[in-house]
């Protein structure tokens, strides 16, 4: 019965040693995965956000600027230089680009509208209309889909291909290679395609909750973030959809002007 004994509490032993190493080796898991560099973030599926706003200082991304170009890819300037970047997604057309395009003929202002299939199929003319007046357009992808969950070239492309064979269709011109990944969601290997079909991925350093029909933000509240958080290299990210920017986008360009900002093309930024 002594040797019985034994046994079995050198079994129990034995058990609770493996017991304690396996939990010992989760909490170290855990821990491990808790202090991932920020720039090994890239490697998993993110959305994109910002932090750090104030005094015309330029914001933080999740991922930095140095290890976004690896790929391409680009949310802010040159902290140096007093240029602000103007791009809007334009989803569906409900009669706010027209005003957008006269505030921007007004300053002369070049920006690039990313746009999506649908947009495409029902305002054509707007499209003619922004490449006639010196504006870039480019890509959103067809459908405005979660990209990060599409590890397949080939169905990558497609959204791709089928944004830019439409413009050209329309147009009579090749789209220009710029890319927004849709809500701003993205993963390396995203980032990785859109390379390899020689896009560069355009993210953003501002912008502000403007894309709900039924709840627009009023003019104060529009001025409040994107005077307040402007800065220096600035891509500043706005819908086309939005009623408010359509009414205040004359006077908040006049604002950034009086605080000695000025307006370059994309194009700035890669060449």
């Amino acid at each position: 019965m002594k040797i019985k004994h034994i046994v079995h509490k050198k079994v129990i032993l034995v058990l609770l040693f493996f017991i304690s190493m396996f939990f010992i080796g989760r909490a170290l898991g855990y821990v491990k995965e808790k202090v991932v560099p920020t720039s090994a973030k890239i490697m998993q599926a993110e959305n994109w956000g910002l932090g750090g706003y104030g005094d015309e200082t330029q914001p933080t991304g999740i991922v930095s600027a140095a290890e976004l170009k690896k790929y391409d890819a680009y949310f802010l300037g040159d902290k140096e230089k007093k240029v602000i970047y103007l791009t809007f997604d334009a989803g569906f057309e409900n009669g706010n680009t027209a005003p957008i395009l006269d505030a921007l003929k007004k300053h002369h202002a070049h920006a690039t509208f990313f746009v999506v299939g649908h947009y495409l199929e029902s305002a054509p003319d707007l499209v003619k209309r922004m490449v006639a007046e010196g504006h870039c357009v480019g890509n959103h992808t067809y459908h405005h889909l979660d990209m990060s969950k599409i590890s397949d070239m080939d169905a990558f492309r497609k959204e791709m291909d089928d944004v830019a064979a439409l413009f050209q269709q329309i147009t009579g011109e090749k789209l220009t290679m710029y890319y927004r990944p849709p809500q701003g969601k993205y993963s390396v290997e995203n980032l990785k395609m859109a390379k390899e079909l020689g896009y560069k991925t355009f993210f953003w350093s501002l912008a502000y909750v403007d894309w709900y029909q039924d709840k627009q933000p009023t003019k104060e509240e529009a001025f409040q973030k994107l005077i307040g958080r402007i800065h220096p290299g600035a891509i500043v990210l706005l819908h086309s959809t939005s009623q408010t920017n359509g009414e205040i986008l004359d006077e908040l360009l006049t604002k950034w002007e009086e605080m000695g900002y000025t307006f370059m093309p994309l194009s700035d930024l890669t060449e």
